[in-house]
């Protein structure tokens, strides 16, 4: 249980950039594609979808206990990435920086779910709706980019 309590904070570590880095005024001028959700929805699908990584890296690290597996390397990667695109779309105000990022995110997720297929089944159907979560947030900013 103690390893949960592990991965369950570096996704708590990993919200708290979302916290800090927020959208702001900034963020409201901009032009936004078709399909872009209200704000509210965020949170609570990112509560959800936070919570699934932390039990999919950990249902992995189940039955791997090595750092150097290439599901866990992918998870402590896509945790980074995750953590920093808050802060290079919304604090640095770069949406094409945080394009970069989100496209790298996105592979190491489907790294992941490639990777942790064979280990654990249920960890990679828990990252299936974070991947299709961050392909649409890959849309919407690929359409901030394109759109300003």
């Amino acid at each position: 249980m103690y390893s949960f309590i592990i991965f369950l904070a570096l996704v708590l570590i990993t919200s708290s950039f979302g916290a800090i880095f927020r959208p702001g005024p900034w963020y409201n001028e901009l032009i936004k594609p078709a399909l872009t959700p209200p704000g509210w929805i965020f949170t609570p699908v990112w509560m959800t979808l936070y919570l699934m990584i932390a039990i999919a890296g950990w249902l992995v690290w189940q039955k791997t206990r090595s750092i150097k597996h290439p599901a866990i390397v992918c998870w402590g990667c896509q945790i980074v990435l995750n953590a920093l695109w808050s802060w290079l779309f919304f604090g640095l105000q770069s949406p094409a920086l945080a394009l970069v990022n989100i496209f790298l995110l996105l592979i190491l997720i489907l790294a992941f779910i490639r990777f942790s297929w064979p280990i654990s089944r249920p960890a990679s159907i828990l990252f299936m709706p974070y991947a299709l979560w961050v392909a649409f947030a890959t849309y919407l900013n690929l359409g901030i980019v394109l759109l300003n």
